[in-house]
C-alpha cells in the first residue's frame, strides 16, 4: 500500500508531521510506502537519520507550501508545486504510480478542494462529507459532516446518512447502526425546510435505520450511532466537545491535586486513561467520505502520534471496502436521495 503524508501541513508543520510519519513506517509492513511531500532537504535530513523503518520511505520534493489561512479554491490552484497539491494528483487514478490514502493536516478546505480536483467523486456522490469518529459515552458515533460542506443540500444530508451509515458498520463495526438528523429539538415541527426535506429522504432509504432528529445534548448519551449535520455545526459542536473535555480533565485533576496530592497520584492512572479514550490525537485524521480514495483530514494542531495513527488508519480503511459499499447502496436507493 502506498501512503502519502503533507509534511508540511499543519499548524506546527513540517517536525512532528514528519516525526509521525516516520514513526508509522516501524508499524507497516515490509511492502507498504510511505511518501513524504515537502521540502526535500528537511525531510532527506530526518529520514538519514531514521533507524528501524520496516515500510519502504519515498520523498517528493515540493516548493511551495498552502497556508492554513489561504482561501482553499485559490491555493489548490495556484499552488500546482505545493506539497499539499502535488500529493493529491499523485492520489488520482490517473498518476503512474498512483497512492492508496493522501493524509494531511494542513488548510482543510484546500485539501477538501484538492482531493475532490484530483481523487475525483465516487459514483452517485454529489458532495463528500467528513466523517469524525467521535467517542462518547455510550460508545463511538460516526458524525457528518464536520467541515467539508457548510451550506449543503437536503440530499447532500441524505447522501451523508447513507454513508455514514457505511463508514459505522465498515470501519467501527458498529451492527445496524442508529442514524439521526442534529436539529433544534426532536418535534416533528421543529427545524428549517431543508432539514425536514432531508429527515423525509432518509426516511425513505430502504434499509436505513433511521430514528429522526437528535439534538446537540444526544450526541454524547447514546441517542444514535451515526449523526448527520452541516459543515458548520458538525465543526463548531466536535471543536467544542474537544475544548470542554480537555478544560474539565485538566480542571478535575487540578482540584484533586490541590484537595489531598496523595489522592492525586492514585488517582493519575485513572485521569490518563480517560484522556487516552476521549483524545482526538488516538483517533489519527477523520476520513473524507465520497472521494475516489482515501483522504484521511487530521487536525491542523496534530501532534507525531495524531499523524503516526492517522497512517496505521489509513491502512485499516482501505481493506475495509468501504468506497465500493458506499457505490453499491447509493445505486440502490431511491432516485431523490442519489441524484439532485
Amino acid at each position: 500500500m502506498r501512503i502519502g503524508v503533507d509534511v508540511m501541513g499543519g499548524d506546527f508543520a513540517p517536525d512532528p508531521i514528519l516525526e509521525g510519519a516516520l514513526q508509522a513506517t516501524t508499524q507497516l509492513e515490509s511492502d507498504d510506502v510511505v511518501v513524504l511531500y515537502g521540502d526535500k532537504a528537511i525531510i532527506d535530513a530526518a529520514v538519514s537519520s531514521f533507524e528501524g523503518a520496516v515500510a519502504t520511505i519515498e520523498v517528493v520534493g515540493t516548493t511551495e507550501v498552502v497556508s492554513m489561512d489561504e482561501s482553499p479554491v485559490d491555493a489548490v490552484r495556484t499552488k500546482q508545486d505545493s506539497s499539499l497539491v502535488v500529493m493529491c494528483k499523485d492520489g488520482s487514478a490517473k498518476s503512474e504510480a498512483p497512492l492508496d490514502a493522501v493524509i494531511s493536516a494542513g488548510n482543510t478546505g484546500a485539501f477538501v478542494a484538492g482531493s475532490q480536483m484530483h481523487l475525483r467523486r465516487l459514483d452517485g456522490v454529489h458532495r463528500p462529507g467528513i466523517a469524525a469518529a467521535v467517542p462518547t459515552f455510550a460508545g463511538t458515533v460516526a458524525f457528518i459532516d464536520v467541515g467539508a460542506n457548510i451550506e449543503p443540500k437536503p440530499v447532500h444530508l441524505a447522501q451523508y446518512g447513507v454513508m455514514g451509515k457505511v463508514y459505522a458498520e465498515q470501519v467501527l463495526g458498529i451492527e445496524n447502526p442508529r442514524v439521526a438528523l442534529m436539529n433544534v429539538g426532536g418535534e416533528e415541527q421543529k427545524g428549517t425546510s431543508d432539514l425536514k426535506e432531508a429527515r423525509d429522504m432518509l426516511r425513505n432509504v430502504p434499509g436505513l435505520n433511521f430514528v429522526g432528529y437528535i439534538e446537540g445534548r444526544s450526541l454524547f448519551d447514546g441517542g444514535a450511532d451515526v449523526v448527520v449535520t452541516d459543515g458548520i455545526v458538525g465543526n463548531v459542536s466536535i471543536k467544542l466537545a474537544e475544548g470542554l473535555a480537555t478544560g474539565l480533565l485538566k480542571k478535575i485533576a487540578t482540584d484533586i491535586a490541590t484537595a489531598d496530592p496523595s489522592l492525586a497520584e492514585a488517582f493519575k492512572p485513572v485521569i490518563q486513561k480517560f484522556y487516552k479514550e476521549y483524545d482526538y490525537h488516538e483517533y489519527g485524521g477523520a476520513p473524507l467520505l465520497g472521494v475516489n480514495g482515501i483522504s484521511l483530514i487530521c487536525h491542523g494542531s496534530s501532534e507525531a502520534r495524531t499523524i503516526a495513527n492517522a497512517i496505521v488508519r489509513a491502512k485499516q480503511f482501505a481493506t475495509s471496502g468501504v468506497n465500493q459499499h458506499i457505490v453499491d447502496q447509493l445505486a440502490t436507493i431511491d432516485e431523490q436521495v442519489s441524484v439532485v
